[in-house]
Protein backbone atom coordinates (compact mmCIF):
# COMPACT_ATOMS: atom_id res chain seq x y z
CA UNK A 1 0.00 0.00 0.00
CA UNK A 2 1.10 3.46 -0.81
CA UNK A 3 1.45 6.40 1.23
CA UNK A 4 -1.39 8.01 -0.65
CA UNK A 5 -3.49 5.07 0.39
CA UNK A 6 -2.21 4.66 4.13
CA UNK A 7 -3.53 8.36 4.17
CA UNK A 8 -6.92 7.90 2.47
CA UNK A 9 -7.93 4.94 4.38
CA UNK A 10 -6.79 4.96 7.90
CA UNK A 11 -6.97 1.88 10.20
CA UNK A 12 -9.74 1.56 12.28
CA UNK A 13 -11.39 -0.46 14.91
CA UNK A 14 -12.21 1.14 18.22
CA UNK A 15 -14.36 -0.09 19.88
CA UNK A 16 -16.96 1.40 22.75
CA UNK A 17 -16.77 0.47 26.17
CA UNK A 18 -19.60 3.40 27.26
CA UNK A 19 -22.85 2.71 25.20
CA UNK A 20 -26.23 3.54 26.44
CA UNK A 21 -28.88 1.99 24.40
CA UNK A 22 -32.70 2.08 23.81
CA UNK A 23 -33.91 -0.85 22.11
CA UNK A 24 -37.19 -0.97 19.98
CA UNK A 25 -36.82 -4.09 17.58
CA UNK A 26 -39.05 -3.94 15.26
CA UNK A 27 -41.29 -1.16 17.26
CA UNK A 28 -43.80 -0.01 14.85
CA UNK A 29 -47.30 1.73 14.90
CA UNK A 30 -50.51 0.56 14.02
CA UNK A 31 -54.27 1.83 14.03
CA UNK A 32 -55.34 -2.08 13.84
CA UNK A 33 -52.17 -4.79 12.71
CA UNK A 34 -51.68 -8.45 12.00
CA UNK A 35 -48.37 -10.13 12.64
CA UNK A 36 -47.85 -12.73 10.15
CA UNK A 37 -44.41 -14.89 10.01
CA UNK A 38 -42.71 -12.26 11.26
CA UNK A 39 -43.67 -9.08 9.49
CA UNK A 40 -46.48 -6.67 10.59
CA UNK A 41 -49.09 -4.93 8.36
CA UNK A 42 -52.29 -3.11 8.78
CA UNK A 43 -55.58 -4.75 7.98
CA UNK A 44 -55.83 -2.94 4.94
CA UNK A 45 -52.51 -4.12 3.34
CA UNK A 46 -50.59 -0.51 3.81
CA UNK A 47 -47.06 -0.99 4.86
CA UNK A 48 -46.72 1.82 7.89
CA UNK A 49 -43.06 3.02 8.50
CA UNK A 50 -41.58 2.64 11.88
CA UNK A 51 -41.76 5.63 14.23
CA UNK A 52 -39.01 4.14 16.16
CA UNK A 53 -36.16 1.28 15.75
CA UNK A 54 -33.10 -1.00 16.97
CA UNK A 55 -31.01 1.97 17.88
CA UNK A 56 -27.81 1.42 20.14
CA UNK A 57 -26.69 5.33 20.41
CA UNK A 58 -22.76 5.11 21.72
CA UNK A 59 -21.91 7.69 24.34
CA UNK A 60 -17.50 9.08 23.01
CA UNK A 61 -15.61 8.64 25.93
CA UNK A 62 -12.46 10.73 26.93
CA UNK A 63 -10.30 8.00 25.23
CA UNK A 64 -12.10 7.32 21.97
CA UNK A 65 -12.04 11.74 22.09
CA UNK A 66 -8.43 11.62 22.65
CA UNK A 67 -7.85 9.56 19.80
CA UNK A 68 -9.63 11.62 17.21
CA UNK A 69 -7.29 14.78 18.83
CA UNK A 70 -4.05 12.05 17.83
CA UNK A 71 -4.86 11.20 14.26
CA UNK A 72 -6.00 15.04 13.57
CA UNK A 73 -2.17 15.70 15.31
CA UNK A 74 -0.75 12.85 13.40
CA UNK A 75 -1.83 14.42 9.92
CA UNK A 76 -0.99 18.06 10.84
CA UNK A 77 2.96 16.36 11.55
CA UNK A 78 2.79 15.42 7.68
CA UNK A 79 1.01 18.46 5.85
CA UNK A 80 -1.25 21.08 7.90
CA UNK A 81 -2.26 22.07 4.71
CA UNK A 82 -3.56 18.76 3.68
CA UNK A 83 -5.10 18.30 7.03
CA UNK A 84 -7.58 21.65 6.43
CA UNK A 85 -8.65 20.12 3.03
CA UNK A 86 -8.34 16.84 2.84
CA UNK A 87 -9.75 15.35 6.42
CA UNK A 88 -13.04 13.80 4.54
CA UNK A 89 -10.67 11.94 3.56
CA UNK A 90 -9.65 9.94 6.47
CA UNK A 91 -11.66 6.58 7.96
CA UNK A 92 -12.56 7.49 11.22
CA UNK A 93 -13.70 4.41 14.10
CA UNK A 94 -17.00 3.64 13.60
CA UNK A 95 -17.61 4.75 17.39
CA UNK A 96 -18.08 8.01 15.51
CA UNK A 97 -20.30 7.46 12.94
CA UNK A 98 -24.44 6.82 12.87
CA UNK A 99 -25.99 4.19 11.60
CA UNK A 100 -26.86 6.04 8.05
CA UNK A 101 -24.45 6.48 4.95
CA UNK A 102 -24.01 9.86 4.19
CA UNK A 103 -26.41 9.25 0.93
CA UNK A 104 -29.01 8.69 3.28
CA UNK A 105 -28.42 11.63 5.78
CA UNK A 106 -28.43 13.65 2.59
CA UNK A 107 -32.06 12.08 1.60
CA UNK A 108 -32.88 14.62 4.88
CA UNK A 109 -33.18 17.31 2.27
CA UNK A 110 -36.81 15.51 1.54
CA UNK A 111 -37.99 15.67 4.97
CA UNK A 112 -40.39 19.01 4.47
CA UNK A 113 -41.37 18.11 0.49
CA UNK A 114 -44.94 19.67 1.47
CA UNK A 115 -43.32 22.98 0.86
CA UNK A 116 -42.49 22.15 -3.01
CA UNK A 117 -45.47 21.00 -3.32
CA UNK A 118 -47.21 24.30 -1.99
CA UNK A 119 -44.55 26.49 -4.45
CA UNK A 120 -46.12 24.33 -7.09
CA UNK A 121 -49.64 25.70 -6.46
CA UNK A 122 -48.79 28.94 -6.18
CA UNK A 123 -49.40 31.91 -8.74
CA UNK A 124 -47.59 34.44 -8.11
CA UNK A 125 -43.84 34.03 -8.75
CA UNK A 126 -43.01 35.88 -5.31
CA UNK A 127 -44.97 33.83 -3.38
CA UNK A 128 -43.23 30.55 -4.73
CA UNK A 129 -39.34 32.52 -3.67
CA UNK A 130 -40.52 32.12 -0.37
CA UNK A 131 -41.96 29.11 0.03
CA UNK A 132 -38.64 28.06 -1.30
CA UNK A 133 -36.45 29.82 0.77
CA UNK A 134 -38.22 28.19 3.19
CA UNK A 135 -37.57 24.49 1.83
CA UNK A 136 -34.10 25.63 1.70
CA UNK A 137 -33.75 26.24 5.42
CA UNK A 138 -35.53 23.08 6.25
CA UNK A 139 -33.27 20.95 4.20
CA UNK A 140 -30.55 21.84 6.22
CA UNK A 141 -32.87 21.80 9.83
CA UNK A 142 -32.34 17.44 10.67
CA UNK A 143 -28.57 18.45 11.55
CA UNK A 144 -29.80 19.77 14.77
CA UNK A 145 -27.29 18.25 17.55
CA UNK A 146 -27.26 15.23 14.94
CA UNK A 147 -23.41 15.01 16.33
CA UNK A 148 -22.43 11.35 14.58
CA UNK A 149 -20.75 11.49 11.32
CA UNK A 150 -22.82 9.38 8.91
CA UNK A 151 -20.48 6.46 7.10
CA UNK A 152 -18.86 7.34 4.12
CA UNK A 153 -20.35 6.20 1.26
CA UNK A 154 -18.41 3.62 -1.07
CA UNK A 155 -17.60 4.00 -4.56
CA UNK A 156 -20.93 3.13 -6.71
CA UNK A 157 -23.19 2.87 -3.34
CA UNK A 158 -26.73 3.79 -4.44
CA UNK A 159 -29.78 4.87 -2.00
CA UNK A 160 -33.42 4.69 -3.43
CA UNK A 161 -36.29 6.83 -1.03
CA UNK A 162 -40.04 5.77 -2.55
CA UNK A 163 -42.68 8.14 -1.08
CA UNK A 164 -45.55 7.34 -2.60
CA UNK A 165 -47.74 9.33 0.04
CA UNK A 166 -45.59 12.42 -0.87
CA UNK A 167 -45.64 12.13 -4.21
CA UNK A 168 -41.74 11.48 -5.19
CA UNK A 169 -39.19 8.93 -5.38
CA UNK A 170 -35.06 9.82 -5.44
CA UNK A 171 -31.43 8.30 -6.53
CA UNK A 172 -28.60 9.11 -5.40
CA UNK A 173 -24.80 7.65 -6.12
CA UNK A 174 -21.31 7.92 -4.83
CA UNK A 175 -20.00 9.01 -8.15
CA UNK A 176 -16.66 9.52 -6.62
CA UNK A 177 -14.28 8.60 -3.92
CA UNK A 178 -11.56 10.84 -3.99
CA UNK A 179 -12.58 13.60 -4.14
CA UNK A 180 -15.75 11.80 -2.27
CA UNK A 181 -18.88 13.09 -4.32
CA UNK A 182 -22.65 12.20 -3.90
CA UNK A 183 -24.86 12.81 -6.17
CA UNK A 184 -28.89 12.38 -5.98
CA UNK A 185 -32.07 13.30 -8.21
CA UNK A 186 -35.78 13.45 -6.39
CA UNK A 187 -38.58 14.02 -9.16
CA UNK A 188 -42.02 13.95 -8.50
CA UNK A 189 -44.41 11.40 -9.23
CA UNK A 190 -46.85 13.74 -11.22
CA UNK A 191 -44.25 15.61 -13.05
CA UNK A 192 -44.70 18.48 -10.76
CA UNK A 193 -40.92 19.22 -9.68
CA UNK A 194 -37.12 18.03 -10.09
CA UNK A 195 -34.69 18.42 -7.99
CA UNK A 196 -31.31 17.62 -7.77
CA UNK A 197 -27.46 18.39 -7.27
CA UNK A 198 -24.58 17.11 -5.74
CA UNK A 199 -22.36 17.18 -2.49
CA UNK A 200 -19.11 17.33 -2.04
CA UNK A 201 -18.30 17.53 1.96
CA UNK A 202 -14.81 19.25 2.68
CA UNK A 203 -14.18 19.81 6.72
CA UNK A 204 -11.14 21.19 8.43
CA UNK A 205 -9.70 20.63 11.91
CA UNK A 206 -9.75 24.07 13.99
CA UNK A 207 -8.17 21.89 17.12
CA UNK A 208 -11.27 22.27 18.93
CA UNK A 209 -13.91 21.68 16.02
CA UNK A 210 -14.50 20.66 12.51
CA UNK A 211 -16.17 22.81 9.71
CA UNK A 212 -17.88 21.09 6.88
CA UNK A 213 -18.39 23.31 3.69
CA UNK A 214 -20.94 21.82 2.05
CA UNK A 215 -19.48 22.67 -1.91
CA UNK A 216 -22.00 21.91 -4.46
CA UNK A 217 -25.26 23.77 -6.01
CA UNK A 218 -29.01 22.44 -5.15
CA UNK A 219 -31.33 22.53 -7.96
CA UNK A 220 -34.88 22.75 -7.95
CA UNK A 221 -37.39 22.63 -10.84
CA UNK A 222 -41.18 23.75 -10.94
CA UNK A 223 -42.42 22.29 -13.86
CA UNK A 224 -45.26 23.61 -14.04
CA UNK A 225 -44.04 27.57 -13.60
CA UNK A 226 -41.18 26.81 -15.97
CA UNK A 227 -38.57 28.02 -12.85
CA UNK A 228 -35.48 26.78 -11.77
CA UNK A 229 -34.02 27.95 -8.71
CA UNK A 230 -30.31 27.19 -7.50
CA UNK A 231 -28.05 27.73 -4.42
CA UNK A 232 -25.36 26.16 -2.04
CA UNK A 233 -25.96 25.24 1.43
CA UNK A 234 -24.35 27.34 4.66
CA UNK A 235 -21.12 25.95 6.83
CA UNK A 236 -21.46 23.63 9.68
CA UNK A 237 -19.27 23.52 12.37
CA UNK A 238 -19.06 20.95 14.67
CA UNK A 239 -17.84 22.08 18.44
CA UNK A 240 -15.83 20.55 21.37
CA UNK A 241 -14.73 17.79 19.44
CA UNK A 242 -12.21 17.07 22.21
CA UNK A 243 -13.56 18.46 25.37
CA UNK A 244 -17.21 19.58 26.38
CA UNK A 245 -20.88 18.94 25.50
CA UNK A 246 -20.58 18.66 21.54
CA UNK A 247 -22.68 21.31 19.60
CA UNK A 248 -23.65 22.47 16.17
CA UNK A 249 -24.01 25.68 14.50
CA UNK A 250 -24.75 26.27 10.80
CA UNK A 251 -22.89 29.79 9.40
CA UNK A 252 -22.77 31.44 5.94
CA UNK A 253 -24.76 33.43 3.52
CA UNK A 254 -27.15 31.69 1.24
CA UNK A 255 -28.06 32.75 -2.22
CA UNK A 256 -30.88 31.55 -3.79
CA UNK A 257 -31.52 32.51 -7.55
CA UNK A 258 -34.98 31.94 -9.59
CA UNK A 259 -32.92 32.09 -13.39
CA UNK A 260 -36.37 32.17 -14.50
CA UNK A 261 -37.50 35.73 -13.56
CA UNK A 262 -33.94 36.78 -12.32
CA UNK A 263 -35.61 37.21 -8.43
CA UNK A 264 -33.04 36.63 -5.94
CA UNK A 265 -33.04 35.45 -2.03
CA UNK A 266 -30.29 36.20 -0.16
CA UNK A 267 -29.52 34.11 3.61
CA UNK A 268 -27.47 35.05 6.52
CA UNK A 269 -27.09 32.41 8.87
CA UNK A 270 -25.42 34.06 11.42
CA UNK A 271 -23.13 32.53 13.95
CA UNK A 272 -24.04 32.24 17.41
CA UNK A 273 -21.51 35.49 18.61
CA UNK A 274 -19.61 36.22 21.37
CA UNK A 275 -22.92 35.94 24.03
CA UNK A 276 -24.88 33.13 21.43
CA UNK A 277 -27.86 35.49 20.64
CA UNK A 278 -27.27 34.76 17.39
CA UNK A 279 -27.38 31.22 17.43
CA UNK A 280 -29.28 29.76 14.74
CA UNK A 281 -30.88 32.46 13.46
CA UNK A 282 -31.48 32.95 9.97
CA UNK A 283 -32.25 36.80 8.24
CA UNK A 284 -32.56 37.49 4.54
CA UNK A 285 -34.49 38.85 2.05
CA UNK A 286 -36.53 38.54 -1.54
CA UNK A 287 -35.50 41.13 -4.06
CA UNK A 288 -36.76 41.27 -7.31
CA UNK A 289 -34.28 42.03 -10.95
CA UNK A 290 -34.06 45.18 -10.22
CA UNK A 291 -33.14 44.72 -6.86
CA UNK A 292 -35.96 45.93 -4.92
CA UNK A 293 -36.87 43.96 -1.93
CA UNK A 294 -39.99 42.83 -1.57
CA UNK A 295 -39.53 40.20 1.45
CA UNK A 296 -38.15 39.55 4.44
CA UNK A 297 -37.40 36.22 5.53
CA UNK A 298 -36.39 35.50 9.22
CA UNK A 299 -36.49 32.99 12.25
CA UNK A 300 -34.12 29.67 13.13
CA UNK A 301 -33.23 26.95 10.93
CA UNK A 302 -33.91 24.53 14.36
CA UNK A 303 -37.32 26.21 14.38
CA UNK A 304 -39.36 28.09 12.32
CA UNK A 305 -39.07 30.41 9.04
CA UNK A 306 -41.47 33.60 8.75
CA UNK A 307 -42.21 36.28 6.18
CA UNK A 308 -42.92 39.98 6.53
CA UNK A 309 -43.12 43.14 4.29
CA UNK A 310 -39.61 45.21 4.53
CA UNK A 311 -41.25 48.15 5.66
CA UNK A 312 -42.94 46.91 8.76
CA UNK A 313 -39.18 44.96 9.84
CA UNK A 314 -37.37 48.18 9.86
CA UNK A 315 -39.80 49.64 12.01
CA UNK A 316 -40.45 46.84 14.32
CA UNK A 317 -36.02 46.66 14.16
CA UNK A 318 -35.98 50.55 15.03
CA UNK A 319 -38.10 49.90 18.18
CA UNK A 320 -36.55 46.93 19.02
CA UNK A 321 -32.86 48.71 18.99
CA UNK A 322 -33.97 51.75 21.02
CA UNK A 323 -35.93 49.64 23.30
CA UNK A 324 -33.23 46.82 23.81
CA UNK A 325 -29.85 49.14 24.31
CA UNK A 326 -30.46 49.09 28.47
CA UNK A 327 -29.98 45.42 28.37
CA UNK A 328 -26.62 45.71 26.16
CA UNK A 329 -25.24 47.87 28.13
CA UNK A 330 -25.45 45.14 30.82
CA UNK A 331 -24.46 42.71 29.34
CA UNK A 332 -21.18 44.54 28.51
CA UNK A 333 -20.72 45.18 31.80
CA UNK A 334 -20.77 41.92 32.76
CA UNK A 335 -18.25 40.70 30.09
CA UNK A 336 -17.16 37.90 28.94
CA UNK A 337 -14.75 35.04 30.34
CA UNK A 338 -13.17 32.22 27.84
CA UNK A 339 -14.00 28.95 28.74
CA UNK A 340 -11.52 25.48 27.97
CA UNK A 341 -14.47 24.42 25.51
CA UNK A 342 -16.02 26.23 23.60
CA UNK A 343 -19.34 25.56 25.62
CA UNK A 344 -22.90 26.19 24.01
CA UNK A 345 -24.67 29.26 24.57
CA UNK A 346 -27.99 29.16 26.09
CA UNK A 347 -30.47 28.55 23.38
CA UNK A 348 -33.24 30.72 22.70
CA UNK A 349 -37.07 28.30 21.74
CA UNK A 350 -38.46 30.97 20.21
CA UNK A 351 -38.58 33.44 17.67
CA UNK A 352 -40.33 36.48 18.44
CA UNK A 353 -42.92 37.31 15.72
CA UNK A 354 -42.91 40.42 13.91
CA UNK A 355 -46.75 41.35 13.64
CA UNK A 356 -48.05 41.22 10.23
CA UNK A 357 -45.72 38.12 9.27
CA UNK A 358 -46.60 34.93 7.34
CA UNK A 359 -45.35 31.41 8.78
CA UNK A 360 -43.57 29.49 5.95
CA UNK A 361 -42.21 26.62 7.84
CA UNK A 362 -42.46 25.32 11.35
CA UNK A 363 -40.14 22.29 11.82
CA UNK A 364 -41.30 18.53 12.83
CA UNK A 365 -41.09 17.83 16.89
CA UNK A 366 -38.92 15.33 17.18
CA UNK A 367 -39.72 11.95 18.99
CA UNK A 368 -39.80 10.68 22.32
CA UNK A 369 -36.27 8.91 22.90
CA UNK A 370 -34.61 10.75 20.07
CA UNK A 371 -31.50 11.65 22.11
CA UNK A 372 -30.88 8.25 23.07
CA UNK A 373 -31.36 6.82 18.80
CA UNK A 374 -28.80 9.37 17.77
CA UNK A 375 -30.90 12.86 17.49
CA UNK A 376 -32.59 11.38 14.65
CA UNK A 377 -36.12 12.79 13.42
CA UNK A 378 -38.84 10.74 12.69
CA UNK A 379 -38.39 11.05 9.06
CA UNK A 380 -34.42 9.59 9.93
CA UNK A 381 -35.24 6.46 11.42
CA UNK A 382 -37.04 5.20 8.38
CA UNK A 383 -34.31 5.49 6.44
CA UNK A 384 -32.79 2.18 6.94
CA UNK A 385 -35.84 0.18 7.17
CA UNK A 386 -36.21 -2.63 4.69
CA UNK A 387 -39.86 -2.92 4.07
CA UNK A 388 -41.08 -6.44 3.09
CA UNK A 389 -40.34 -7.28 -0.42
CA UNK A 390 -38.41 -4.47 -0.53
CA UNK A 391 -34.54 -6.49 -0.86
CA UNK A 392 -35.48 -8.00 -3.61
CA UNK A 393 -35.97 -4.52 -5.65
CA UNK A 394 -33.14 -2.88 -4.23
CA UNK A 395 -30.19 -2.40 -6.47
CA UNK A 396 -27.88 -4.85 -4.97
CA UNK A 397 -25.16 -1.50 -4.03
CA UNK A 398 -28.63 0.12 -1.93
CA UNK A 399 -27.22 1.39 1.28
CA UNK A 400 -29.72 -0.76 3.74
CA UNK A 401 -27.48 -3.37 2.18
CA UNK A 402 -25.09 -2.15 4.13
CA UNK A 403 -23.22 -4.78 6.26
CA UNK A 404 -21.38 -2.69 8.78
CA UNK A 405 -24.42 0.16 9.07
CA UNK A 406 -26.71 -3.16 10.23
CA UNK A 407 -24.42 -3.95 12.58
CA UNK A 408 -24.30 -1.00 13.73
CA UNK A 409 -28.23 -0.16 13.73
CA UNK A 410 -28.58 -3.73 15.71
CA UNK A 411 -26.28 -2.43 18.44
CA UNK A 412 -23.12 -5.05 17.02
CA UNK A 413 -20.58 -2.88 17.45
CA UNK A 414 -17.90 -5.38 16.77
CA UNK A 415 -19.27 -6.61 13.61
CA UNK A 416 -19.92 -2.84 12.35
CA UNK A 417 -15.84 -2.07 13.03
CA UNK A 418 -15.22 -5.42 11.26
CA UNK A 419 -17.67 -5.29 8.15
CA UNK A 420 -16.74 -1.98 7.89
CA UNK A 421 -12.58 -2.50 7.66
CA UNK A 422 -13.32 -5.52 5.40
CA UNK A 423 -15.53 -3.11 2.92
CA UNK A 424 -12.69 -0.72 2.86
CA UNK A 425 -10.37 -3.33 2.17
CA UNK A 426 -12.19 -4.53 -0.20
CA UNK A 427 -12.28 -0.79 -2.05
CA UNK A 428 -8.85 -0.40 -1.60
CA UNK A 429 -8.57 -3.90 -3.69
CA UNK A 430 -11.00 -2.73 -6.26
CA UNK A 431 -8.86 0.81 -7.02
CA UNK A 432 -5.78 -1.04 -7.29
CA UNK A 433 -6.77 -3.89 -9.81
CA UNK A 434 -8.35 -0.86 -11.99
CA UNK A 435 -5.17 1.16 -11.40
CA UNK A 436 -3.09 -1.99 -12.73
CA UNK A 437 -5.19 -2.85 -15.71
CA UNK A 438 -5.49 1.56 -16.38
CA UNK A 439 -9.07 1.27 -16.37
CA UNK A 440 -11.40 4.25 -15.39
CA UNK A 441 -14.56 4.15 -13.32
CA UNK A 442 -17.53 3.90 -14.75
CA UNK A 443 -20.17 5.84 -12.69
CA UNK A 444 -23.84 3.87 -13.37
CA UNK A 445 -26.79 6.01 -12.73
CA UNK A 446 -25.14 9.84 -13.27
CA UNK A 447 -22.53 11.46 -15.57
CA UNK A 448 -20.61 14.39 -15.69
CA UNK A 449 -22.34 17.19 -17.31
CA UNK A 450 -23.10 20.92 -17.30
CA UNK A 451 -25.47 22.46 -15.29
CA UNK A 452 -28.29 24.38 -17.83
CA UNK A 453 -29.13 26.84 -15.23
CA UNK A 454 -25.75 27.72 -13.86
CA UNK A 455 -23.26 26.85 -16.70
CA UNK A 456 -21.18 25.11 -13.88
CA UNK A 457 -20.06 21.45 -14.06
CA UNK A 458 -22.34 18.91 -12.24
CA UNK A 459 -23.45 15.62 -12.08
CA UNK A 460 -26.84 14.78 -13.71
CA UNK A 461 -29.12 11.97 -13.75
CA UNK A 462 -28.85 9.55 -16.72
CA UNK A 463 -31.97 8.00 -15.61
CA UNK A 464 -32.91 4.38 -16.01
CA UNK A 465 -32.61 3.37 -12.16
CA UNK A 466 -36.40 2.73 -11.94
CA UNK A 467 -36.92 0.52 -14.98
CA UNK A 468 -35.47 -2.21 -12.26
CA UNK A 469 -32.32 -3.28 -14.50
CA UNK A 470 -29.20 -4.19 -11.80
CA UNK A 471 -27.48 -6.69 -13.83
CA UNK A 472 -24.15 -4.34 -14.50
CA UNK A 473 -24.09 -3.22 -10.84
CA UNK A 474 -20.98 -3.47 -9.39
CA UNK A 475 -20.25 -6.08 -6.54
CA UNK A 476 -19.69 -3.41 -3.54
CA UNK A 477 -20.37 -5.40 -0.17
Amino acid sequence: MNSEEEFYDAETGLESDDSCEVSFKDALVFDSKQVSHGSATQENGVWERRECSTLHCLSLNLVQRLSLLLICFWLNSIDSFVVSQELSKIAMPVVFNEPLSFLQRMSEYMEHTHLIHQACSLSDSMDRMQVVAAFAVSAVASQWERTGKPFNPLLGETYELTREEEGYRLISEQVSHHPPISAFHAQSLKQEFEFHGSIYPKLKFWGKSVEAEPKGTMTLELLKHKEAYTWTNPMCCVHNIILGKLWIEQYGTVEIVNHSTGDKCVLNFKPCGMFGKELHKVEGHIQDKSKKKRRVIYGKWTECMYSVDPKVYDTYKKSDKKSGSDSKKLKQEHGFEGEEADEMPEVQETVTVIPGSALLWRITPRPPHSAQMYNFTSFAMTLNELEPGMERLLAPTDCRLRPDIRAMENGDIDSASTEKERLEEKQRAARRERSKDEEEWSTRWFHLGTNPHTGAEDWLYTGGYFDRNYTDCPNIY
